[in-house]
């Protein structure tokens, strides 16, 4: 009942606030122009003339989008997300050990009102779908034989969550090493399901699809400007961080340096914690570094704040104050608004003159992330347990240490 009083308020005030779901118009136009046979990167939709900016496969999905009035569309993907939103939090406290049904209702009606989920629903956004795709594969059974296929779907429509296929390719190699066999992997086999189902969806767009998929794959792909600037307050990336931080549009090289650097870390960081079966933090050390390293993580990209809240609050629960810390920090930082108090907006590109108070205000979500990244990394620990020369125990070598079960089975952080 408090559920569905929250959502109810919720719509009402996004009622009030007139919000145009902007980008749901944008899908429904591109599933139109796939359906006309039109040119799905030339297309220009909405007042804003936004453009395509996902891989044809998206476009392919969002077909059925152009059948229902605008109007229509609108409430019937309100709806879709409010279940998305319930989704993903039952999957977050799946991921960290519990599964009352009645605890993920009150936890979202807590967390719609957060803003990167405001603004997923404000701009009808698919972000709450990418990430049930990515939770629902990474806390199924170990061995499940269709574990993978979401990941690998979610990377055909939006190349981000390709990172969770590198993380489990690199933990199934390291826990081979450790193990002395890689036949068999849970973790092999659902990297090599995603990539799989990736190619599927990728190649069987393109024999649908030639024209859109030569240019998205040759051409669209790199324009960065399809996407926005890089400097404006809503990207939330390490590179829009660099771009207000240096006041220049094209951080270029002092990107791709902390970009590779932070990418490094938070691989080996995630790994590091699947093989010490603390599942839950391998998981989000690995959402929060895509979502650092991308060019673009606009801020309704982080709807992963919904699992790392639920996270820190259990971890609080089991381990007191210093986690406590972390869960009003990180609440403080995703549920205030704060990065919107600054001067934005395309005309003039106002956050190239940020002062420092404005710059720290605009910073808060990679700061969460980074510092959630940082804090579970062991620094040369890592080269020690992981590092070349390193020899197997003979213990290692007679039995499979617990330390490396996969992610879902682990209530631990």
């Amino acid at each position: 009942m408090v559920c569905l009083f929250s959502f109810a308020v919720f719509w009402a005030a996004q009622r009030l606030a007139r919000v145009s779901m902007i980008d749901l118009i944008v899908y429904r136009a591109e599933g139109a122009t796939v359906l006309a046979g039109g040119d799905l990167y030339a297309l220009r939709a909405t007042a804003a003339n936004l453009p395509t900016t996902y891989p044809p496969f998206a476009a392919l999905l969002f077909t059925p989008l152009s059948l229902p009035h605008p109007d229509l569309l609108r409430i019937l993907g309100t709806l879709g997300n409010l279940v998305l939103l319930v989704a993903l939090v039952r999957l977050s406290l799946r991921l960290v050990g519990c599964n009352r049904f009645a605890t993920a209702l009150w936890v979202a009606a807590a967390a719609v009102w957060c803003e990167p989920v405001w603004t997923t629903l404000r701009y009808g956004q698919i972000n709450l779908a990418i990430a049930v795709a990515v939770l629902w594969d990474l806390t199924r059974k170990e061995g499940h034989r269709w574990a993978g296929v979401g990941i690998g779907l979610a990377t055909a429509v939006k190349l981000t969550p390709g990172l969770f296929v590198v993380f489990l390719l690199l933990a199934g190699l390291a826990r081979g090493r450790h193990t002395g066999t890689y036949r068999g992997d849970p973790w092999l086999r659902q990297a090599s399901v995603a990539v799989g189902a990736f190619l599927a969806a990728t190649v069987g767009s393109a024999l649908l699809l030639p024209r859109d998929s030569l240019t998205f794959w040759t051409r669209a792909l790199f324009e960065s400007t399809r996407v926005g600037n890089t400097e404006d307050t809503a990207n939330q990336s390490l590179a829009g961080v660099l771009a207000r931080l240096l006041h220049t549009d094209a951080p270029g090289g002092w990107w791709v340096a902390v970009a590779a650097l932070v990418a490094a870390v938070g691989l080996c960081t995630a790994v590091d914690a699947a093989l010490r079966g603390k599942g839950a933090r391998s998981v989000l050390t690995c959402a929060m570094t895509a979502l650092l390293i991308s060019p673009i993580s606009w801020s309704h990209h982080w709807v992963w704040c919904v699992p790392l809240v639920v996270f820190l609050a259990g971890q609080a629960v089991r381990s007191g104050r210093m986690y406590a810390a972390g869960v009003w920090a990180a609440a403080a930082v995703f549920f205030s608004y704060v990065l919107w108090a600054v001067p934005h907006g395309r005309q003039g590109r106002p956050e190239l003159d940020q002062d420092l108070g404005q710059f720290l205000l605009s910073a808060g979500y990679p700061a969460v992330g980074l510092a959630f990244v940082l804090a579970g990394f062991r620094g040369t620990d890592l080269l020690r347990t992981y590092g070349p020369g390193r020899r197997r125990s003979q213990r290692a070598r007679e039995e499979r240490p617990a330390a490396v079960r996969p992610a879902r089975t682990s209530r631990s952080a």
